[in-house]
């Protein structure tokens, strides 16, 4: 059900110049001799995704190829494909103001670095474009949108009973992990990203434990990440404090991994991506040469099939009538939870909570990656968007919030 990995830099730094010269040497790589129209672009490194350090064409040939960048897990497409119609009715220009400042649709796309976007009313396509030469086959990074497949995937295991409930300790799954911060962490703790082990987030920083997280995943060696994540101390009780952290879904990946005994991207194929009918095979990033995927980031796929999923998500997880999600999950996990001692917070199970209030009011959540990637979710109005982003910095310094357009979007749609 899975295949190795197409290519992947000999070292920090060098997997421009080694795409250049495979090109230059007319040799190819199992992906590039796909049908994949981006195959033969020159690319950048992943430490240059993370400091921002690209200028924007070779950011968006990054972007659509970061299967180059590591091994990947390939997760299958099936047969049957979910039909995705086009609408009678197609989206209006969308305008709208933020302050004193009158904006449109155009706008939006162009301002926030937008490379592709789908709206999807009651199922249908309403709006569709791809831009910087994207195109229905363009596989696109997720960044942390796969926080949230990956928190699926475990609802998915509960389910299955391979995992025994939100109560159940990571430790069991995870037997690199006893003895350290985790032990007497719950599954539910990591879901909330409220474990308390200390972690330092900021993508940019050299020194901060994400950029050690993505160091171990550069050097390719088995378990470096566990590793990593065993390591670091406890600065706060279990279920108190929320840190954001992409090592949090690093560990959830492992936890499912643990329970169901097969790759993540098997996982998916199996539960999801075929039985769904999602279009197109996607990639999932692996710590090591058929290693275990990063949680946390590194899927790649169509922009058809991540509003597939949101779709998916948004019906409750239903494949055929049945649910393959715990019953109220969807719910549970798009809702703000409460940390121990009653404090409110407005995130959920690695699902990003409404935080405008035209979203609020309609229960709208959202998956989010950094440089522009969403899948925003309206049940209310039966509404799913997509964006595809290469903003250049991964600082979160959109010049419009995307809630705010996705609101509009919603509006003009009534």
């Amino acid at each position: 059900m899975h295949s190795s990995a197409i290519f992947r830099a000999a070292a920090p730094g060098r997997s421009l110049l080694l795409s250049l010269g495979l090109l230059a040497a007319g040799i190819t790589s199992g992906a590039w001799a796909e049908d994949y129209p981006h195959a033969q672009e020159p690319i950048g490194t992943v430490e240059q995704i993370y400091d921002g350090a690209m200028l924007p064409d070779l950011a968006v040939s990054t972007y659509r190829n970061i299967d180059r960048l590591f091994p990947t897990h390939r997760i299958k497409a099936g047969d049957h494909r979910y039909a995705l119609p086009k609408s009678d009715k197609q989206l209006p220009n969308v305008r709208f103001t933020v302050g004193d400042k009158k904006y449109d649709l155009y706008d939006f796309v162009a301002l926030d670095s937008i490379t592709a976007m789908l709206v999807l009313k009651d199922g249908k396509i309403v709006f569709e474009t791809y831009q910087r030469g994207n195109t229905e086959k363009t596989r696109w990074m997720s960044m942390s949108i796969a926080k949230s497949i990956t928190s699926t995937l475990a609802a998915a295991a509960i389910k299955d009973g391979l995992i025994k409930g939100l109560d159940a300790q990571v430790v069991d799954y995870v037997p690199e992990l006893k003895g350290s911060a985790y032990e007497g962490v719950t599954v539910r703790n990591v879901l909330m990203m409220s474990s308390g082990v200390k972690w330092n987030e900021t993508y940019t920083d050299p020194a901060s434990d994400r950029r050690a997280l993505l160091k171990a995943q550069i050097s390719q060696k088995p378990r470096s990440a566990m590793a990593l994540m065993a390591s670091l101390p406890r600065a706060a009780e279990p279920g108190t404090v929320n840190t954001y952290s992409t090592g949090e879904t690093q560990v959830l990946g492992e936890i499912v991994r643990g329970a169901v005994k097969m790759p993540l991207a098997d996982y998916l194929s199996q539960k999801i991506w075929q039985p769904f009918g999602m279009e197109s095979d996607a990639r999932w990033w692996l710590d090591s040469p058929d290693g275990v995927e990063i949680g946390g980031s590194g899927i790649s796929a169509t922009l058809r099939d991540y509003g597939r999923f949101g779709l998916f998500f948004m019906n409750g997880g239903k494949i055929n009538g049945t649910s393959i999600l715990p019953e109220g999950w969807v719910k549970e996990a798009t809702l703000p939870t409460t940390l121990k001692g009653g404090k409110s917070l407005d995130y959920g199970y690695m699902w990003w909570t409404a935080w405008t209030e035209p979203s609020v009011k309609d229960g709208a959540y959202a998956a989010v990656g950094i440089q522009g990637q969403n899948i925003y979710v309206n049940p209310a109005n039966n509404v799913v968007i997509v964006t595809f982003g290469a903003q250049p910095k991964p600082v979160d310094k959109e010049p419009i919030d995307p809630m705010v357009f996705f609101d509009a979007v919603v509006a003009a749609l009534k």
